[in-house]
């Protein structure tokens, strides 16, 4: 195919019109033909295969041929290979659209986030695949499935990839709890079988899941067993192997290990705690089969005489035990002495008189449910008593209820309780008295009087440390006789104690853009008071902002609004815990919020467009710019990591300070400026990112001196009449400059001539124009050589080219050989360093806006006419050298140093004429 220029271009474009109108009216007929070649294919990989692996080549698979299969007289239009959707299944693979090879792409397959159900569940994702198969895959497969569409037309289908993702063993087992009880009764017969209801559970499918569970420690008495339901499920039982006592041991604590069949197997364990439940096979025992007990006749009412107690090893209901008289102890028994069923406490019921027998033989049953009841024998011998015991008589001062004493705490020391008057009703014996029992009191005798007593306290109550005493006032007499007279002090609550949080400093967190009315914690308050003056209510302090509430009654502390982490990091006040005590009394903790970052923020650009100004030839990786970006969020939220989203190739960034540098040096004549996208992406999950266009204009410098366009060699020549008049132009010297500016104006001058008279012939300085000056007479025939030099107004220093012009002054050309030899022929040209004459001002001093401007629409009028001359001397010369059968081939400029000798030796030019205009 010719260039685009050319009629064969023409006649191809007209060529593919006619092709597609075809095709757009035989398309519909081959509609079903289309559809008829669907194809399957099938293939099988791993899961967790990096990327670049082979999963299968289409083309080969589909047995269509390619480029290297064709014969070259046959060609044939590419393949071409495109997924018809670019669903999920288009961020695992990678397909190449002229091979037809299908690769795994960047993201890693995992089976068990794509396919959640155990049974194969079918997504639109994308898999690796070492091996394909033409057999469908199992029901448990992981399926990803993709359409390709095979183009061009004589190849058309619709190809269904099928590609199984197989399992690997990534995944170890793991129960759902990390603690698992198990009741077994202590009666379990042995070969009992009890399920674990929490078994295993691993992700993993076939043999990489569960297989086996075992006990590290099975005590010798239990081990496990595994049974498999219809739908492949494994559950552990535990199997009890020996004889359980729960009066031996209550409970068994090992862990259970779970292992699955992968190679090498993987295994997770849970505690295991195996408790021992009661049964009841203990019954009640008493340690003594008999107790001998001694009473005094003159005990009072309610006398303790004895207490038995039995022992049941069972637990619970099971060890429930019940005391009571046997039927054999008779009714006047029975009547003296009380047996309280619960506790077996024994008392004296009934006044002992005269007629009281003075044994009694009280058998006992301690009975248990479902037990032959245990029995003791209580023999209570009565002895009689001819005097009678001393008396006490309390005359109370404080207040006194059925003989409770009542006192507020924080009384005084040295309160008064009560007096105690002790006598002798016989007034023979002496009667001495004492206090017995703990507590801040004392019993001391009360002057002057005799046998008078003062109870009061040695300190200050305290309901909080003890609310109820109990004392006795003993009186003695001589004869051993003893009186106890049981005083109950009842310590009256006050409101002395503030309430106490369980924590001075609370410390919160929550993390930001949380839900209106979000729980933050729950206050905790205690007051040692009783009654009203120890319930709590909660209050905020003055210093907290509005938006929080705290429920007076509950202590709940919510947030009422969203927190924004970047509007305010932490949070500080106080709350208040206030009894229901008269004064009431308070106490203060403080709380402390920490408002926890959540990526909520993309990173920010300074600027939406940012534009660099860079000097062309600027050396690779320097500094070009930097990019500044921030993130409000913070930690690994506000991290930002900045890349290049085109132009990689080229350009780079660096992430940490966003310096953008070029790996080259940059040319403004291959390419003027550069738009480049950088997307900045921050380090939460998921991530955030922001874009931001990026403009870098390159700035001309000098670097390329003027290209000479005609004359296109040194070795040409024209052939000048000798008629030509003064004033007429000769030729012309065309160059461009691939700058702009300053440093693509062009200046022409003649540094150097050899000729009979080659002062003859000038240059314009601005067009490059050769004119002849003065007319030509007989003596000035021969071949005139000038040297152009041309050259740029480049600032700080011009480059320049040269280009020898050769004009041959004759009638005509009789000779070619003899002009060409004395162009191979090294001029002795001596160099004129003289500057072109043009008036441009040089480009370090400051021009004014209003004459820069018609320069330069000036000069872009004069580029567009010397383009437009020299496109047209090319096509007249073609034309005249069609007609001569002059040679095609040409040769390229021949630069000439300024100084030393000029070789012009080089290949041949035929001459062209000029005549007068």
């Amino acid at each position: 195919m010719g260039p685009p220029g050319s009629r064969g271009s023409t006649t191809a474009g007209g060529s593919l019109q006619h092709l597609l109108l075809f095709l757009l009216f035989v398309g519909p007929f081959n509609c079903f033909a289309s559809y008829s070649r669907a194809t399957e294919l099938f293939y099988s990989l791993n899961e967790g295969l990096p990327a670049g692996v082979l999963i299968g080549s289409l083309a080969r698979d589909l047995r269509l041929p390619t480029a290297s299969g064709q014969h070259p007289a046959a060609p044939q239009p590419p393949l071409s290979f495109t997924l018809a959707s670019r669903g999920l299944g288009g961020q695992y693979v990678q397909l190449d659209n002229r091979s037809g090879e299908l690769h795994t792409s960047a993201v890693e397959i995992d089976r068990e986030a794509l396919c959640v159900e155990s049974s194969g569940a079918t997504i639109l994702g994308g898999a690796a695949a070492v091996s394909s198969s033409s057999s469908s895959p199992s029901s448990e497969s992981c399926l990803l499935l993709l359409d390709v569409l095979v183009l061009p037309q004589e190849y058309f289908r619709l190809v269904k990839v099928k590609i199984a993702i197989r399992d690997v063993n990534d995944n170890a087992p793991r129960f759902p709890v990390p603690h698992i009880r198990l009741s077994v009764p202590e009666n379990a017969p042995v070969n009992t079988r009890l399920a674990i209801e929490h078994p295993a559970l691993d992700p993993d499918v076939g043999t990489n899941g569960v297989q086996t569970y075992r006990l590290r420690d099975n005590y010798g008495v239990f081990t496990l067993d595994v049974e498999e339901n219809e739908s492949g499920e494994r559950t552990p039982y535990l199997i009890v192997m020996g004889a359980l006592d729960r009066e031996t041991r209550e409970e068994y604590v090992t862990v259970i290990v779970a292992e699955d069949g992968g190679t090498p197997p993987l295994v997770g364990s849970a505690t295991l705690t195996i408790g021992i439940s009661d049964i009841n096979d203990n019954c009640p025992q008493f340690s003594d089969s008999q107790l001998n007990i001694t009473l005094y006749g003159n005990s009072s009412l309610g006398t303790h005489v004895a207490t038995v107690h039995a022992v049941d090893m069972d637990l619970g209901s099971n060890a429930q035990i019940t005391y009571s008289y046997s039927q054999k102890v008779p009714q006047p028994s029975r009547d003296l002495f009380h047996l309280d069923e619960s506790t077996g406490a024994i008392t004296l019921s009934s006044k002992v008189d005269g007629d009281t027998p003075r044994l009694h033989r009280l058998i006992i049953l301690g009975n248990g449910p479902g037990c032959i009841p245990a029995v003791i024998t209580v023999l209570v011998t009565i002895i009689k008593v001819m005097m009678r015991p001393p008396e006490v008589v309390p005359r109370f001062i404080a207040n006194e209820a059925e003989g409770v004493v009542f006192l507020k705490e924080l009384e005084p020391i040295n309160t008064p309780i009560a007096f105690f008057t002790i006598k002798d009703p016989d007034e023979k014996y002496k009667v001495n008295c004492y206090l017995d029992g703990d507590g801040p009191f004392r019993l001391s005798p009360y002057k002057p009087y005799n046998n008078e007593y003062l109870l009061e306290t040695t300190k200050p109550l305290d309901y909080e440390t003890q609310q109820l005493y109990e004392i006795s006032v003993v009186a003695w007499n001589s004869e051993g006789f003893r009186v106890n007279k049981i005083i109950k002090v009842q310590v009256l609550d006050d409101n002395d104690n503030s309430p106490v949080f369980s924590q001075q400093l609370i410390e919160l967190s929550i993390e930001e853009n949380n839900v209106p009315n979000a729980f933050l914690t729950k206050l905790y308050a205690t007051d040692a008071d009783s009654g009203e003056r120890g319930q709590v209510s909660y209050f905020l302090g003055p210093d907290a902002p509005s938006y929080f509430a705290l429920d007076k009654t509950t202590g709940v502390l919510t947030v009422s609004t969203q927190l924004d982490r970047e509007e305010k990091e932490k949070y500080r006040y106080t709350v208040k815990a206030v009894d229901s005590g008269f004064p009431p009394r308070e106490s203060i903790a403080t709380v402390t919020i920490t408002v926890l970052d959540k990526n909520d923020n993309s990173p920010r650009f300074i600027n939406k467009d940012f534009s660099f100004f860079v000097p062309e030839n600027f050396p690779g990786f320097g500094e070009i710019g930097v990019i500044s970006v921030t993130d409000a969020d913070a930690g690994q939220n506000g991290w930002v990591a900045l890349s290049v989203l085109n132009g990689s190739d080229i350009f780079v960034i660096d992430t940490g300070k966003g310096v953008l540098r070029a790996k080259v040096s940059l040319d403004r004549e291959q390419q003027s400026s550069y738009v480049l996208w950088i997307e900045a992406v921050d380090g939460g999950d998921p991530a955030l990112s922001s874009t931001a266009k990026i403009t870098i204009l390159l700035l001309d410098i000098n670097d390329n001196p003027p290209l000479v366009l005609f004359p296109q060699s040194n070795m040409s020549y024209l052939l000048v009449l000798p008629s030509t008049l003064p004033g007429s132009p000769i030729t012309e010297v065309y160059a461009v400059d691939k700058d702009t500016g300053m440093n693509a104006v062009i200046a022409y001058s003649i540094i150097g001539r050899r000729g009979p008279r080659p002062e003859s012939f000038r240059i314009d300085p601005k067009t490059g124009n050769i004119t002849l000056e003065e007319s030509l007479m007989q003596n000035d025939y021969g071949l005139y050589r000038l040297l152009v030099k041309v050259s740029d107004h480049g600032y700080p220093e011009p480059l320049h080219s040269t280009v020898m012009v050769n004009l041959f002054v004759n009638d005509t050309v009789s000779n070619e050989s003899y002009i060409e030899s004395l162009l191979r022929k090294e001029p002795d040209i001596s160099i004129e360093e003289k500057q072109p004459q043009i008036s441009i001002e040089p480009t370090h001093k400051k021009m004014e806006s209003a004459s820069c401007m018609p320069t330069l629409v000036a000069l872009s009028i004069i580029s567009l006419g010397s383009i437009a001359l020299v496109t047209g001397m090319g096509i007249y010369i073609c034309l005249r050298k069609g007609k001569k059968h002059h040679r095609a081939d040409e040769n390229l400029e021949v630069q000439i140093p300024l100084n030393g000798r000029i070789n012009l030796h080089m290949l041949e030019k035929k001459p062209m004429e000029i005549s007068n205009i």
